[in-house]
């Protein structure tokens, strides 16, 4: 796939332009996640394929000193390091009121929030074993790939990105089939569900803990069943 070409314009507009029930859910759901750490806790964190999706970036920010938001693609890139070094869109200022009356530690300001991350350009499958003490991934190993066996080697990467006992919390799609962003890009999906993520990575981790958010009507229909929410504890891997 040419991820450099990622339609981040069409992705935002059909996305990330208001906050959906969708979003309102899992930031509810990671908000208690966080909540569980002290601010700056966290030495160093990693948004897992970071994409143009601000507010897991918004989210990490109450706990963690530095976040790594790592991204393949050159057109996300580009948008990251616009967004956190030029301008912001004012389209995640209500993202970022939401994380922030869930979780007061979050930064008062959209610019505080973001000031700890630092994109890297970079394939999140060299990352180093071991770099991270949290990982954070919304929407990448499900939609990076068909194959299901890749996958799990997605989710085995990402795991072993934190040190044994660091902190793990994720986002994926339900049942995604490959699907079409804008007029015509075509990207890929491997569908999974709360067995199959329960599955992969009941091996990799402790405090295994998956639950499933229902179809939002107000998103495009992808051809998906809803969302798949996890946290976790990494093992050894």
């Amino acid at each position: 796939m040419d991820w450099d070409s990622w339609p981040v314009a069409d992705y935002l507009r059909e996305n990330y332009r208001e906050v959906h029930p969708s979003d309102a859910a899992i930031i509810a759901h990671h908000s208690a996640f966080y909540r569980r750490f002290r601010p700056g806790a966290i030495a160093r964190s990693v948004e897992f394929g970071a994409g143009p999706n601000l507010y897991p970036l918004i989210l990490a920010s109450a706990v963690s000193r530095r976040i790594d938001a790592v991204e393949a693609g050159a057109s996300n890139v580009a948008y990251l390091r616009d967004q956190i070094c030029h301008r912001l869109d004012a389209s995640w200022l209500p993202f970022h009121e939401l994380c922030r009356r869930l979780n007061p530690d979050v930064p008062a300001t959209l610019a505080g929030a973001l000031a700890p991350v630092n994109v890297v350009h970079a394939d999140v499958r060299t990352l180093p074993a071991g770099s991270y003490e949290l990982a954070s991934m919304h929407f990448v190993a499900e939609g990076a790939t068909e194959d299901f066996a890749e996958f799990a080697d997605f989710c085995r990467t990402f795991v072993r990105t934190v040190e044994p006992g660091g902190h793990l919390v994720a986002a994926l799609m339900e049942n995604m089939p490959t699907y079409r962003i804008g007029p015509a890009s075509r990207w890929p999906g491997c569908p999974v569900d709360p067995a199959t993520v329960t599955e992969v990575f009941t091996p990799l981790t402790r405090d295994l803990d998956v639950t499933h958010i229902d179809t939002d009507p107000t998103l495009p229909d992808y051809g998906d069943s809803g969302m798949v929410l996890l946290t976790a504890v990494a093992e050894a891997v």
